[in-house]
């Protein structure tokens, strides 16, 4: 079987994509190639000075990009629905790559009293999707990808709890598990229920496997440096892949024609960890109707976002 490769992304001209979390990592190296393969890309991000930054770098990579800066924060509702407003507004929107995250953080709420990484990663990314979903439709043919984690195998279930309810015990690791289970959930939930709708939107989840990104060093130090965090970042530059072969199981999944809904795509070799992008078969909690059910009317109730 030949390999994918950035060579078999089609021509992207006239198509729309936003991509959230592009001023580092994952993010950014999936808009500088979609751009580079005519998109026009929406760049979504939390930090004005690091999107600026991202945008400069990506126009000397990619000299004739057409790139548009959204501001964007997951992790506040009302950021959410302004930049989806906006973005609604420039037309049909043709992919989303929710891909921007949180990882192993210290225990913190988003701005309206979520846990962070379930917040982030999820909460923010579901809302986001359905409050684009118009937009989506209106390109007659979008593909919604959204990014979850070999983490997602850690964890048993997703808490259907109120995610504002402080009395839970908090383990980072374990929050970040559930985070990134509730993207396969809430993508296959997704893909089950545009297709019945008869609305022309494809639902598709990915993972980079074992890569070098700076969410290692964002979480576990980010209220300075620790001896857990120092080592896990020696250890993931030591075995983690590159963030631009860590990109391609994303891209693949935005652009290959015909991807069916519900698949799932993320390193070929042995474990995931690294390795040329393929289908892979996702854990067995994702696959979970009730539960995936149970996180979606949960995800409405907390949001206030319903769809499709």
């Amino acid at each position: 079987m030949t390999r994918w490769t950035l060579a078999d992304v089609p021509d992207l001209s006239g198509r729309r994509a936003l991509v959230t979390g592009v001023t580092s990592g994952l993010g950014e190296v999936t808009a500088r190639e979609l751009a580079r393969a005519g998109a026009e890309v929406v760049l979504a991000a939390r930090n004005p000075e690091k999107l600026e930054a991202t945008t400069e770098s990506i126009r000397e990579a990619v000299p004739d990009a057409l790139l548009v800066p959204l501001s964007l924060d997951l992790a506040d509702l009302a950021s959410v629905r302004r930049a989806a407003e906006e973005a609604a507004a420039k037309g049909p929107l043709d992919v989303l790559v929710n891909n921007a995250g949180v990882m192993a953080t210290p225990q913190e709420r988003t701005a309206d009293g979520f846990e962070l990484q379930f917040g982030t990663n999820h909460l923010g990314h579901f809302a986001l999707t359905g409050l684009l979903l118009d937009a989506l439709v209106a390109s007659g043919d979008a593909r919604v990808v959204t990014v979850s984690s070999q983490m997602s195998r850690s964890v048993r279930g997703v808490s259907l709890r109120d995610p504002r309810d402080t009395s839970m015990r908090y383990r980072r690791w374990g929050a970040y598990g559930q985070s990134k289970l509730a993207n396969l959930l809430f993508t296959f939930e997704l893909d089950r229920r545009v297709r019945p709708a008869g609305l022309p939107v494809t639902a598709v989840a990915a993972h980079p496997g074992y890569t070098v990104t700076n969410l290692v060093d964002a979480g576990l130090n980010r209220d300075g440096r620790a001896l857990v965090g120092t080592i896990a970042v020696a250890v993931t530059h030591v075995v983690g892949q590159s963030v631009e072969q860590g990109a391609l199981p994303q891209i693949r999944a935005a652009v290959e024609p015909g991807l069916p809904g519900g698949s799932y795509v993320g390193p070929g070799r042995p474990f995931e960890l690294n390795g040329p992008p393929e289908l892979v078969r996702p854990p067995k909690p994702a696959q979970d109707t009730a539960l995936a059910a149970g996180l979606w009317s949960l995800s409405e109730k907390a949001t206030g976002v319903s769809f499709p």
